[in-house]
């Protein structure tokens, strides 16, 4: 798929917020692909494709986990974490991408999980990181993510589990994995 391709299909998906925001995460997803030498052509595409689709009905998404490979488990969690699994099965049945990089990247750009790409990491910091995000923190996790990848996740991971403590809310395996995974990455721990 082309990326303009992916554009028009992501728009007539999307709501003009969110489509504003999937604009604003390929941006800031290509800037971190130059500056830590990944393929900017697959970055961009990942990035535009990642919330395909997030204004998906939730019945719709139900039905789509029901027929996709997803681990069942996924329903007992939020439903803000369905779209990516949604997403990422549509894509690759209906659309025809096999790329499993741009499909990991849309997948797992909500939970994160451990052993991720660098491309699925540049999404799943992007997509934390991009302009119209204002909140606690975030501004230190842009300044992160201009000089290290991994600590940048390392803070999403970290920031996300502790936002969802504090909300008494379940936390998926996934981000637990990937913080773990990064945890002993950058601090060598056991």
């Amino acid at each position: 798929m082309k990326i303009d391709e992916a554009v028009l299909l992501v728009q007539s998906q999307l709501t003009t917020k969110r489509f504003d925001h999937t604009m604003r995460v390929a941006q800031t997803a290509k800037e971190l692909a130059d500056l830590y030498d990944v393929d900017v052509k697959k970055v961009d595409l990942a990035a535009t494709l990642h919330d395909f689709a997030k204004d998906f009905p939730v019945e719709k998404l139900k039905q789509v986990l029901d027929k996709s490979q997803s681990p069942e488990d996924l329903l007992l969690y939020n439903q803000e974490l369905w779209h990516g699994p949604v997403g990422a099965y549509l894509l690759e049945t209906k659309y025809g991408i096999t790329d499993t990089d741009i499909l990991h990247a849309v997948r797992f750009h909500t939970t994160g999980r451990a052993q991720m790409s660098k491309l699925e990491l540049i999404v799943y910091v992007a997509d934390y990181i991009e302009p119209g995000r204002q909140f606690p923190g975030v501004d230190t996790v842009r300044n992160i993510a201009q000089n290290d990848l991994y600590e940048a996740a390392w803070t999403v991971a970290r920031n996300t589990i502790q936002f969802l403590l504090k909300k008494n809310a379940l936390v998926y395996p996934d981000t637990i994995d990937i913080y773990n995974d990064l945890t002993r990455r950058l601090f060598k721990s056991n």
